[in-house]
């Protein structure tokens, strides 16, 4: 809840008050003592910070969560670009795609990459040994651009409420 909607809260409240207390004070002439009315009044303020410091601390289990999904998206993602930017590494300066440490990462990073594969044609120098593959480098930018939009997604579910 932001202030704007606490300042409107607690004028709300004090309106309310003050039409109960007129109320009372007309309905009840001479039959309820000062004493009762402050009494009633002092329940109704303690009620209304009650609810406010309830109203707070589902604010801040619920900031808790969204930080928490935000980093969980934001460390996939970036796992991910790592992956993929190894590949890019790997195949820019020709490592040798028989070797284990190419052959897993070109396999763990093929499913992220296989949408933009044919995209375009990669530059090749050293008669194909070493590829500068644009694919990649758009897949890595594509998953960044994506990866900020479901954060800012995941941002209006948690703060927009309907």
């Amino acid at each position: 809840m932001n202030n704007n909607q606490s300042d409107e809260t607690n004028l709300r409240h004090r309106q309310d008050l003050l039409l109960r207390a007129s109320r009372l004070t007309s309905l009840n002439k001479g039959h309820r003592t000062n004493w009762e009315f402050q009494q009633d009044m002092l329940q109704d303020e303690e009620a209304f910070r009650l609810r406010q410091e309830e109203n707070r601390l589902g604010n801040a289990r619920r900031s808790n969560t969204y930080i928490w999904v935000v980093n969980s998206i934001y460390w996939v993602v970036g796992m991910l670009e790592i992956l993929l930017g190894l590949r890019f590494a790997l195949r820019f300066f020709g490592a040798n795609p028989q070797n284990e440490f190419a052959r897993m990462i070109n396999n763990l990073s093929a499913p992220f990459i296989a949408p933009f594969s044919t995209l375009f044609i990669s530059p090749t120098s050293d008669g194909g040994a070493n590829i500068f593959d644009v694919n990649i480098l758009i897949a890595i930018t594509v998953y960044a651009l994506l990866s900020y939009l479901v954060v800012s997604l995941v941002r209006f579910i948690f703060y927009n409420k309907v």
